[in-house]
């Protein structure tokens, strides 16, 4: 790569710190199973509420920049932690996604270059006589949903045709929640982006991947999720609030295992707009984008939201 794009590429590295919170919404399925206990969805069975590892939503932003934007190794885009198809004696097989240097025929700034999940979630790289850790900017806790959940057991059969027109029963049992509202806390961080080169179109690419890549992850155990609710918070200077997911109050006239939908509930974020108020000068800019069916309440009054921008 030539000079010339190498400074174009480091004039846009992501320069400000910026703080994520992102809402969305399951029914009738798996958030995130646990394959240590029967798949099961990840529980926290002290305070009943489901979690979602951040491995599951990183998976969720690879895939949609995989199948939709691209970047599936060509044109120089790629993803690097990705299942790889290979062929061998005629017969197509799949390959775990611990991909190396040698599969890019490429070393570590060429890697950087084209693979945005390692500018963005880092990785390690395994190089022929060494390896390379990056540290990503984007980092994520473990989602929670915002209240208490419950796992409902389903109990399915299956046929196949075993041959002379004969089938074979199985028996499955399928573990899923009713309902959940899950949050997730995130940040960008601005130092580790130096490293990495994440670019702000990188980020542009990130928001878009968190809002679509939920709303298009249509599988089995995944059909039912939507997204509700993301925002941006970029800072002037190395700050964030932190734990934005923990301010937001959940109000319903049911019990938490009764509510099934969003007109079950609306969400008060008093404590958030306040709190953004009092560190309104540390802000640039708070880019959200919200599903029209979720109701938020801010200080008694509806949250005002004009042109993806939040109206403190």
């Amino acid at each position: 790569m030539n000079s010339l794009v190498n400074n174009q590429i480091e004039n846009n590295v992501v320069k400000n710190r910026t703080e994520i919170l992102f809402l969305y919404e399951i029914e009738n399925g798996n958030p995130n199973g646990d394959p240590l206990n029967e798949n099961r969805p990840r529980y926290d069975v002290d305070n009943r509420t489901c979690l979602v590892s951040d491995v599951r939503l990183k998976r969720t932003i690879r895939d949609y920049l995989f199948e939709y934007k691209n970047y599936n190794g060509t044109n120089g885009k790629d993803i690097f932690v990705r299942e790889t198809i290979y062929e061998e004696n005629n017969k197509e097989y799949i390959k775990d996604a611990k991909r190396r240097s040698k599969d890019f025929n490429a070393g570590k700034e060429q890697i950087l270059n084209s693979c945005i999940d390692i500018r963005m979630f880092g990785g390690v790289i395994p190089l022929e006589n060494d390896s390379i850790t990056f540290t990503g900017p984007v980092q994520f806790q473990m989602g929670r949903s915002l209240h208490k959940v419950e796992i409902i057991t389903e109990q399915g059969t299956g046929a196949f045709a075993s041959g002379d027109k004969k089938t074979q029963k199985t028996f499955r049992t399928e573990y899923k929640l009713p309902y959940a509202l899950i949050g997730f806390n995130g940040i960008i961080n601005e130092n580790a982006a130096k490293y990495t080169k994440m670019t702000e179109d990188d980020k542009n690419l990130l928001f878009e991947s968190i809002w679509e890549g939920t709303k298009n992850l249509i599988t089995r155990s995944k059909f039912g999720q939507e997204p509700l609710f993301l925002m941006f918070i970029d800072y002037k200077e190395p700050f964030y609030i932190s734990n934005l997911r923990q301010k937001i109050k959940l109000d319903s006239q049911l019990d938490d295992t009764q509510i099934r939908s969003t007109n079950d509930y609306k969400l008060d974020f008093t404590e958030i707009v306040n709190i953004l108020k009092k560190y309104e000068v540390k802000i640039e800019k708070i880019s959200v984008c919200k599903n029209d069916k979720l109701n938020i309440i801010a200080n008694g009054n509806n949250l005002i939201i004009k042109d993806n921008r939040l109206i403190l």
